[in-house]
């Protein structure tokens, strides 16, 4: 029997056109941003991400952060499987999106790519190179 994953994230299933599948939270964020949520979906969505922001840290996006494009091209942040306290949030979030045909898929892996931020319940990594073996 194998082990569960250690990764999971919850993404588009297509890429942007940076190449990027983009997080559940971007894709509810767009969805507030565009203005395509009624009052009650706004009122969830605000307070879901209330609660996120105050249980973990995010990692910081400024220029020296994880997500600097020109150091970590296409870096995506992973929750790691344990975090179990965070993964069982995001189901209002799947049915926010599937409310508005957003697709969205489930990833799984042990080797989300080259780290570059971690602390206890979340990676911020950069995908392999196609043929890349993992360090």
């Amino acid at each position: 029997m194998s082990a569960a994953p250690a990764y999971v994230r919850f993404r588009s299933t297509a890429a942007n056109a940076r190449g990027v599948q983009v997080g559940v939270f971007a894709l509810a964020n767009g969805l507030a941003h565009d203005d395509r949520l009624d009052a009650a979906q706004r009122r969830w969505w605000r307070a879901a991400n209330d609660w996120y922001d105050a249980a973990y840290a995010a990692p910081s996006a400024d220029e020296d952060g994880p997500y600097d494009r020109d150091r970590h091209p296409g870096a995506v942040a992973w929750f790691k499987a344990d975090a179990s306290h965070l993964l069982e949030r995001v189901d209002g979030y799947l049915a926010l999106l599937d409310a508005h045909g957003v697709p969205w898929e489930r990833a799984v892996s042990d080797d989300p790519g080259r780290i570059v931020y971690e602390d206890d319940v979340q990676v911020v990594a950069v995908p392999r190179a196609t043929g890349e073996a993992p360090r």
